[in-house]
């Protein structure tokens, strides 16, 4: 019996015993794994997935893909050119079975990518702690407390770098980025080819982060 499956925004056709490389997941060699994304089982097609469908499979190792050559020319009076080689992260794993129902109560834990949920992310989403309650203060307290709690909301405001002093982006693109999470010339300074492929492909860039030499321009920035 075959399956197929959608994991890493592609679409795989496996049966059990099959050893196929995907985008990478957050699990260790040895770990057993299970897709819940299953668009068909045998004869049986998803509407758009099939209800209680599952894959199983176990990892055999995080590896990296074949290597790739990205070359950028720049066409003007002072022109550049640069070459990065970039090798995709994946995980190789192995198919051990294919379930056509039941899959939720399998006690396998799930396939998730592994730029899916950070531990930041995570942290940041727990619901603060209510503080204890207060005594009541004085009635000068009080009046003041209005403009005492204004003041971290204007901070936070201008909390984030311009961005928009990167060649090419504007309004709407330093929206994206901010979106994203991107709010500082230092965090893009910071990034290597793994991050500006993922950024690229996440927010539909189409190769401008190199195209238009972002990092180079924010390490210019933050040396300022």
């Amino acid at each position: 019996m075959f399956a197929v499956m959608k994991t890493g925004g592609k679409q795989y056709r496996v049966q059990a015993g099959d050893v196929l490389r995907v985008e990478k997941l957050a699990a260790d060699a040895g770990d057993k794994i299970q897709f819940n994304e299953i668009l068909m089982v045998g004869s049986t097609i998803g509407t758009p997935l099939v209800d209680g469908a599952g894959v199983q499979a176990e990892v055999i190792d995080q590896i990296k893909g074949e290597k790739l050559i990205h070359f950028v020319k720049r066409r003007r009076k002072h022109g550049s050119k640069r070459t990065k080689g970039h090798r995709q992260q994946l995980t190789l794993l192995r198919v051990t079975d294919i379930l056509e129902k039941g899959a939720g109560n399998s006690g396998i834990k799930a396939a998730i990518g592994s730029g899916s949920v950070s531990a930041v992310a995570v942290q940041a989403a727990k619901p603060a702690k209510k503080a204890a309650p207060k005594k009541a203060a004085a009635p000068e307290a009080k009046a003041a407390a209005p403009k005492a709690a204004a003041a971290p909301k204007a901070a936070a405001a201008s909390g984030a770098d311009d961005l928009k002093k990167l060649s090419g982006v504007g309004p709407a693109l330093e929206k994206k980025l901010n979106a994203a999470g991107v709010t500082s010339f230092a965090q893009i300074a910071a990034w290597g080819d793994a991050d500006i492929a993922e950024f690229d492909e996440k927010l539909s860039f189409k190769g401008r982060i190199e195209r238009e030499g972002w990092v180079d321009q924010a390490k210019a920035i933050v040396a300022e």
